[in-house]
Formats: structure tokens, C-alpha cells, sequence
């Protein structure tokens, strides 16, 4: 285990200021190099602390930055047009630099990095994926996944696309019955 020094709040670890204890890979692949957090020395401790009053007032900044653009994203729905097979399952998934793209595309710049997905997306439908303009300022955005515009439309509306299509299969199965019907009797 290292000791290291937070310069901002990482989820799940701890606020800015704080030293706490982590595993040496994650220190030297992401936390280091990202620049979340510096190694927890004598001299780096002193240094810290001096700069501790402006560090915590760009930190504030940033956060007000971004409820502000939070402000204006709340509500944000993205359309992505997928090629699916029948079962709604997606020929591959949608990744976060796919969701970074849409949003861009809505008018807002976010990174790849921002989206946070819990899971990957492999089905049609609607799902909710959070994006993570700060550190402690993150805001919902609804990723609307469809084959085409039309079906996207009509997912935004609620419509169940799933007993649209059994219905349809459905009638076309009682179609296709009248006519073997049809053709058996004919050919008595």
C-alpha cells in the first residue's frame, strides 16, 4: 500500500486533502498520471498545504462551472441508430465515446471519459446513464437506442415496440393460416 495526497474528491476514496492509503497500481496507472492525487511526502505534504486555499478555490470554480452546464443538459435525451437483431439484442454495444459523440452532436462537449456506464448497453430501449461533469456534480442523460429515427420516436413516447411487433407477427401467423386453410381446401 501507498499514502498519497487527494488534490480533488475521487469517488469511493475520499475528499481533496485527504491522505489515504491505495494499492501501488492504482496510484501509478491512474491516480498519478491523472493528476488526482500526488505522492504523500514530507515535501509535498508543506506544498499542499500552502497552496491548499487556491486549489480548494479552483475546485469551487470548476463545480460552478459545471452546475451550470448541468443546468443547461438536465432533461438531455441522445438518439443513437443501431442495427439490432429481431430479439432486440444490438450487433455489438454502445460505448461511452458513442454517448460522448451524441451529446456533442446536442451541442454540449463532454468526454468519454465523463460517461459513467454501470454496465454495457446490448438492447434496444431506453436506458439512463450518468455523466460526470465534476467530481461531485454529475447529471442523468436518457440514451435512446433504436434501429431507426421512427422507432426512436416512438420509444421517447413510451409506445411498447416489443407487443407492436408480437402483434404484428401474430396477425401475420393467422394470415398465413387462412391461407394454408385456404389452399387445403381448394385443393379437396
Amino acid at each position: 500500500m501507498i499514502n498519497v495526497i487527494l488534490m480533488q474528491r475521487v469517488e469511493k476514496l475520499g475528499q481533496m486533502g485527504d491522505t489515504v492509503k491505495v494499492k501501488p497500481g492504482y496510484a501509478r496507472n491512474f491516480l498519478l498520471p491523472s493528476g488526482r492525487a500526488i505522492r504523500a511526502t514530507e515535501t509535498n505534504l508543506k506544498k499542499f498545504e500552502a497552496e491548499r486555499a487556491q486549489l480548494e478555490a479552483l475546485n469551487i470554480k470548476r463545480r460552478e462551472e459545471a452546475e451550470r452546464v448541468a443546468e443547461r443538459m438536465e432533461g438531455l435525451q441522445v438518439v443513437l441508430i443501431r442495427s439490432a437483431g429481431e430479439s432486440g439484442a444490438l450487433y455489438g454495444s454502445v460505448s461511452g465515446r458513442d454517448i460522448a459523440d451524441a451529446v456533442k452532436d446536442a451541442g454540449l462537449t463532454i468526454t468519454r471519459d465523463q460517461v459513467v456506464l454501470e454496465q454495457p448497453i446490448k438492447t434496444l430501449g431506453l436506458t439512463t446513464v450518468r455523466v460526470a461533469l465534476h467530481p461531485e456534480v454529475s447529471i442523468p442523460v436518457i440514451v435512446n437506442v433504436a434501429r431507426s429515427p421512427e422507432e426512436a420516436e416512438k420509444q421517447a413516447r413510451g409506445e411498447d415496440l416489443r407487443a407492436e411487433q408480437e402483434a404484428e407477427e401474430a396477425s401475420l401467423e393467422a394470415e398465413l393460416a387462412a391461407e394454408l386453410s385456404e389452399l387445403g381446401a381448394a385443393s379437396e
